[in-house]
């Protein structure tokens, strides 16, 4: 095994290890978290410095499996790159590879069926400004209808135009969708969409919401940029679920 990993290690560079163990960490904490789905899901990687190559997971393995050396590196239409003997679950990828594709800064990509995501992405109203999360998305989430599984490559064309400008989607019926320009950013928009969710399916249970007035929105929105740590958004967060990781398994970086 460790002369497997030594060899796979040699064949690229170090920028590309790094991004594979930040990676296989996330899918970790992902699994951690609750917020996997048996094997399905993906969590996608640009490979730092190859615009047309990405990393994805094995399509087989679950979440607390994944380690870097089985990541598998693909190209922008998921055909193998580094001889990976794992399958890759394209249905899942043409969603990503449409993004990744079209949007230079979508450089990570996360797509989840968690229990308060989809219970949201499935209602009317979507999500509400009714919790200190979910104010600080209002305005900021695109819609995409349900068409069934992802597999067809011309739904590509609705979900560009159902995105927009913005960077989180709620795949009706389906689920939620993040995109940022490093995976720290995205895995901290993926959390606080997921807090969002989860207490508004809690809110619904305990009454009736109270909805944020815009000017509060506003205000809340224009002030969170004042309470971020230096390093970008999401660095330090992921940074300590990374550390908390690292007590309990240190296999994932292999």
């Amino acid at each position: 095994m460790a002369t497997a990993i030594e060899a796979s290690r040699r064949s690229m560079s170090d920028a590309e290890w790094a991004a594979r163990q930040q990676l296989a960490a996330c899918y970790r904490i992902f699994a951690r978290q609750g917020w996997d789905e048996l094997i399905y899901n993906h969590i996608t990687l640009r490979v730092p410095g190859e615009d047309n190559a990405f990393l994805i997971n094995p399509y087989g393995l679950h979440y607390r499996e994944i380690c870097a050396s089985n990541l598998v590196k693909i190209d922008i239409d998921g055909t193998v790159l580094d001889g990976s003997p794992y399958p890759v679950n394209k249905a899942g990828f043409t969603q990503h590879s449409v993004f990744h594709r079209h949007l230079p800064d979508a450089h990570c990509i996360i797509h989840t069926h968690t229990t308060a995501g989809m219970a949201v992405s499935a209602t009317q109203e979507g999500l509400m400004p009714t919790n200190f999360y979910a104010a600080a998305f209002h305005g900021q989430i695109a819609y995409h209808a349900f068409e069934g599984i992802t597999i067809r490559p011309e739904e590509g064309v609705r979900l560009i135009e159902s995105l927009g400008n913005k960077r989180t989607m709620m795949l009706r019926n389906h689920g939620t969708l993040v995109m940022a320009e490093t995976l720290p950013a995205a895995f901290f928009r993926h959390w606080a969409l997921q807090r969002a969710c989860e207490i508004q399916v809690a809110t619904g249970a305990a009454g009736t919401p109270a909805l944020i007035p815009d000017a509060v929105i506003a205000v809340h929105q224009r002030d969170m940029a004042g309470v971020q740590l230096p390093g970008g958004q999401g660095a330090a967060d992921f940074a300590a679920m990374v550390r908390m990781l690292e007590r309990d398994e240190t296999d994932w970086k292999e």
